[in-house]
């Protein structure tokens, strides 16, 4: 699948993609909420600025995504692989970050704490 067509089609309504390969795809600033993208291959992918607030992301594969001022609100992210992503200035208010891995290359936003919303280091 390609970001035209995910977007037409969550533009047509539908929300459940599960396990879709996205990976290295620009979806800079794209307006998703409530989107399934559960177990999907995000790896690499430009999401910057990107409206995802209330999605499952639960086990996706987001190393070295570029998440950057995404809004990712209410997100489930629970085992994601975020192992190099860049979430620099993302709102992660209220989202669901438990068992999602993370390491040194990782970016997180000034005074965000991996630790205490039980993210796990490898």
């Amino acid at each position: 699948m390609n970001t035209e067509e995910l977007k037409r089609r969550f533009a047509a309504g539908e929300r459940y993609f599960p396990a879709v390969n996205l990976s290295r795809n620009r979806l800079i600033g794209a307006y998703l909420p409530g989107i399934n993208l559960w177990g999907s291959d995000l790896s690499g992918a430009n999401l910057a600025k990107a409206k995802l607030w209330g999605a499952d992301l639960s086990r996706a594969n987001l190393a070295k995504a570029n998440l950057t001022r995404a809004n990712l609100s209410g997100v489930k992210l629970n085992e994601a692989n975020l192992r190099g992503a860049k979430l620099n200035y993302a709102k992660l208010y209220g989202a669901n970050l438990t068992g999602a891995y993370y390491d040194e290359s990782t970016r997180f936003s000034r005074g965000f704490d991996p630790i205490s919303r039980n993210m796990r280091k490898v």
